[in-house]
């Protein structure tokens, strides 16, 4: 018992059988010790038929058979999201830089919101850039740290997208509300709100070194959730509502549009406060809703739309930053009646 049986002379054949084979596949096998650390040393693969799947091997262990995703290549989306993670931090830095030194003096409501969102995605991009390194010095607290930050700045930018759609809705649907300690009641449910859920997930002790296997056998660490029940239940559900609420006032504007009677300055000040609505909507809340259809046909391809979306997005949402701040006749503007204790929200 537990002896190494390895180089035999007639192979052993294993067959594997499906009921629905998605890419190429390949026999691996695994030593039973340490990580989970696939090989495809010494087993070779034959593909019978649709549904059956031959491993012949020269020794014994733990098999295995990995199906690789056609035309998926791991390292490219790899590349793509550091590349494009860098890039976003870089124009969000550069976004902070404008707000602060040149524009803080002069700034709405809608732009200090903005600013809000801007920091946890510049968080929630270093923290991912930063998580398979942290994850590969096996230090668990290290570890647990980093992906807390990772799940609650991902959260953050759920919630303060969610403020944004709120903001708008307050401001282009109810209008003329006033609001005691606005500015601070949004900050504070802004950044609170993601809290009590990280909390609860790190003392159960939801937080782990978790290995994703690539079918090349290469494995590849990251700090994240370990129940996959709590990351569908929460992350999903939590941006479904975000998303939900968003596409919500969106339609009401657009039925609103279909009873106006206005002057022609008033219908172009109505289609410019749609596009700025709608440009977020896209920018930000349909790039990840892509992850939704990651499934059957559109798994590829979903893949790659929402690895370039979600990456570059903080370069995304910076062009959006510049073009809404730069409009000459100022109609993007959603400049309140505020002082420090009370605010109005109404259309300029």
């Amino acid at each position: 018992m537990r002896a190494n049986i390895s180089n035999l002379t007639d192979n052993i054949d294993m067959f594997f059988t499906h009921n629905d084979k998605v890419g190429k596949a390949s026999c691996v096998s695994w030593s039973g010790k340490g990580e989970l650390n696939w090989t495809t040393f010494g087993c070779e693969t034959e593909i019978i038929n649709n549904t059956t799947i031959k491993c012949s091997c020269s020794h014994l262990t733990c098999f295995a058979v990995l199906m690789s995703v056609p035309g998926f290549k791991v390292t490219v989306l790899t590349s793509t999201t550091h590349i494009g993670c860098g890039i976003s931090i870089f124009f969000l830095a550069v976004a902070f830089f404008k707000h602060f030194l040149l524009r803080k003096a002069k700034s709405n409501q809608a732009t200090k919101i903005l600013m809000n969102m801007f920091v946890a995605l510049c968080l929630l991009n270093a923290s991912f850039l930063s998580n398979e390194s942290i994850a590969n010095t096996q230090d668990n607290t290290a570890c647990v740290f980093i992906a807390l930050v990772l799940h609650y700045s991902m959260l953050a930018s759920f919630t303060w997208f969610f403020i944004q759609a709120l903001h708008m809705y307050l401001w282009l649907i109810r209008q003329n509300i006033t609001i005691t300690n606005y500015m601070r009641k949004i900050t504070v449910l802004g950044w609170a709100c993601p809290a009590p859920i990280v909390i609860a997930n790190v003392s159960v002790g939801g937080y782990k070194a978790v290995i994703l296997n690539a079918a090349s056998g290469k494995n590849t660490q990251m700090c994240w959730i370990t129940n996959p029940y709590i990351h569908y239940t929460v992350n999903i559900s939590y941006y479904a509502l975000v998303f939900i609420f968003t596409t919500g006032i969106i339609t009401t504007r657009i039925v609103q549009a279909r009873n106006i009677k206005a002057t022609e300055s008033k219908r172009k000040m109505f289609r410019k406060q749609l596009m700025m609505v709608l440009g977020l909507f896209l920018l930000f809340g349909l790039t990840w809703s892509v992850a939704f259809f990651s499934y059957g046909p559109m798994l590829i391809a979903s893949y790659y739309i929402f690895t370039v979306l979600n990456s570059f997005q903080g370069f995304f949402l910076f062009l959006y930053y510049y073009h809404i701040h730069n409009d000459v006749a100022g109609n993007f503007s959603d400049d309140p009646e505020s002082t420090d204790s009370t605010t109005t929200i109404a259309q300029s």
